[in-house]
């Protein structure tokens, strides 16, 4: 007879404690920071709320289809469009700004009066979306007298865009 067929009960179990041991070795690092002694109430529960937000907003992404999908942060990101953004301050450069808020896109100005013209004009700027567009860009504009015309509103919307697509094409190098 030869050693292993003598012992095969012995060998089994040894192979199936060893099984046991490779298995609690490997969930042991699934755990985490379990502390079975901790029932709750007290500082140490608020610890891993915390933690377990950090990490949700740092998740990795894991396959390729995860590229497109949005996870940014939206107290972070800006969403506006950088060259609407940039050609209204442009166009509108001799209106005193009052505040500007680029993550809801908002601009407010102060009265001013153009070079060559003798009305003074106050401009709010709301640019909602981060698409070149017109439907991105609204525009407020009054006088000391009251609101301006339908038609001036659009000629100074016009000349935002149009700066706008200039911003654009340079940056492209077309």
């Amino acid at each position: 007879m030869t050693r292993q067929s003598r012992h095969p009960a012995k060998l089994r179990s040894f192979a199936r404690a060893g099984l046991v041991a490779g298995l609690v070795a490997a969930l042991s690092g699934c755990g985490g920071n379990f502390n079975p002694f901790n029932r709750g109430g007290g500082a140490d529960e608020a610890e891993p709320q915390q933690r377990i937000a950090a990490t949700r907003t740092e998740e990795k992404r894991e396959t390729i289809w995860d590229l497109f999908e949005n996870r940014d942060d939206p107290n972070v990101t800006v969403g506006v469009n950088k060259y609407i953004w940039q050609a209204s301050l442009e166009v509108l450069n001799f209106l005193p700004i009052e505040s500007v808020d680029p993550f809801s896109g908002v601009i407010v100005t102060g009265f001013g009066t153009p070079p060559g013209g003798g009305t003074a004009y106050r401009a709010t700027v709301f640019v909602q979306d981060p698409a070149l567009d017109a439907r991105s860009l609204k525009l407020a504009l009054v006088t000391r007298a009251g609101p301006v015309s339908a038609e001036t509103t659009r000629q100074v919307e016009d000349a935002i865009l149009t700066r706008a697509r200039q911003l654009r094409i340079r940056d492209a190098g077309l």
